[in-house]
């Protein structure tokens, strides 16, 4: 008896035996699909790990590694702390005097009343007869001209008296009355920038919770830069340069046409692997309020992820593949997870780099003095990526208003 026939006699007919045949081929393919993708998805989860670590092992550990040095110059130097003002009566009047009653002996603060028509005047005038040391000057609006902020400081670094220059905004307030003096102990004749912190005052709420803990991640990211040798950026909240610096580099030129860029485009043209140093001693914070509205919160993100694209391609490509290592790990663990792949790799290598992810987070929260926010370290690591890519697109459809 042929084999087809024993087939068909045990199968009933050879309609059946063709069915079966058929069934089992396509399962047998769809297993080995699976397998395949299921591989795939463990590469990829071990190459996005891998870049995870490069991160937290080389780049952020040098931060936690790192303690804040000491480097006591040897006489005073002179610092002009420039701060522009648009319509900022009310902050000036409640921050300006902290700035004034620095203890530090040789210090100039200029302030430039960029056009406002409030009461911004009235209240300089008022502190320039109690403090000395406060000296002003202002831009007048014009119709057929606008400027955005990049002017205004660029006339108060004109008007400064002195080579270092420590920038803050009008809606700052300095940590503590030794903000001048812990800055300018690097200002030694090797160091041309330096990079602090500036932070975000504390309410309760989840939008608070995820503007802090956003700033304090960019923080860790620039600082862990810039002692790796690759500074990238800075933020005008709390950040001192050279005035001769800023000259050789033409000052704002290169972008000026973009609104924002004032700090960090400067900082990523005019930084090399050695000319700046990093303060983030809580002597040296400084704070502003956060926006207290998730759409006011939006507009000043549109307005800030303008700049990225001017950065150096080294700068992109890091920033880049971190970001997007990080989003391909979450997504490829859940994928294995769910699918109980190699289950015991995958939570062994998810383990570790969260060990390492908390050890570099607590040491930065607790640096920055930056309160509860440990506990939702993994959550908001997973959500700001999406976040940020939302208001990249938002930005597309509908640009940010400009600082008026």
């Amino acid at each position: 008896m042929k084999f087809s026939l024993l087939i068909t006699t045990v199968f009933g007919n050879q309609q059946k035996v063709h069915y079966y045949c058929s069934q089992l081929h396509n399962q047998i393919k769809v297993m080995i699909t699976n397998e395949i993708i299921l591989w795939i998805i463990l590469s990829i989860y071990l190459i996005s790990w891998f870049i995870q670590q490069i991160h937290y092992s080389f780049i952020f550990l040098r931060f936690v590694r790192r303690a804040q040095p000491t480097q006591p110059t040897s006489a005073v130097v002179p610092v002009s702390v420039v701060i522009c003002a648009r319509n900022e009566a009310e902050n000036l009047e409640k921050y300006l005097p902290m700035i004034l009653e620095q203890d530090y002996p040789n210090y100039e603060v200029i302030v430039v009343n960029d056009c406002s028509d409030d009461e911004t005047e009235d209240v300089l005038k008022r502190f320039k007869e109690k403090y000395p040391h406060l000296r002003t000057t202002f831009l007048k609006e014009q119709e057929k001209f606008w400027h955005g902020k990049k002017l205004a400081l660029t006339v108060g670094i004109k008007a400064a008296r002195h080579e270092w220059l420590l920038l803050t905004d009008a809606d700052c307030a300095p940590s503590s009355n030794e903000w001048i003096k812990t800055m300018a102990q690097h200002f030694t004749d090797d160091k041309a920038i330096v990079l602090g912190y500036g932070g975000y005052l504390e309410y309760p709420g989840f939008l608070n919770r995820i503007i802090r803990y956003e700033t304090a991640f960019i923080a860790l990211q620039y600082f862990s830069y810039a002692l790796s040798g690759m500074p990238y950026m800075g933020v005008g909240r709390n950040m001192a340069y050279r005035k001769s610096l800023f000259f050789a580099h033409k000052g704002f030129a290169s972008h000026a046409k973009l609104d924002s860029g004032d700090d960090d485009l400067f900082v990523n043209e005019a930084a090399t692997s050695t000319n700046v140093a990093v303060e983030w001693s809580n002597k040296a914070h400084t704070y502003t309020e956060p926006k207290k509205t998730f759409t006011d919160w939006v507009e000043q993100k549109k307005r800030h992820l303008t700049t990225f694209t001017r950065y150096r391609k080294l700068h992109k490509f890091m920033l880049g593949t971190e970001v997007i290592s990080r989003v391909l790990f979450y997504a490829s663990f859940l994928f294995l997870l769910a699918n109980k792949f190699y289950i015991e790799v995958v939570l062994i290598l998810f383990g570790v780099r969260l060990i390492h992810q908390l050890v570099v987070m607590l040491t930065l929260l607790k640096r920055l003095q930056e309160k509860r926010l440990v506990v939702w370290t993994v959550f908001f690591d997973i959500i700001l990526p999406f976040i940020n890519f939302y208001i990249y697109l938002l930005n597309k459809i509908r640009p940010y208003k400009r600082w008026r």
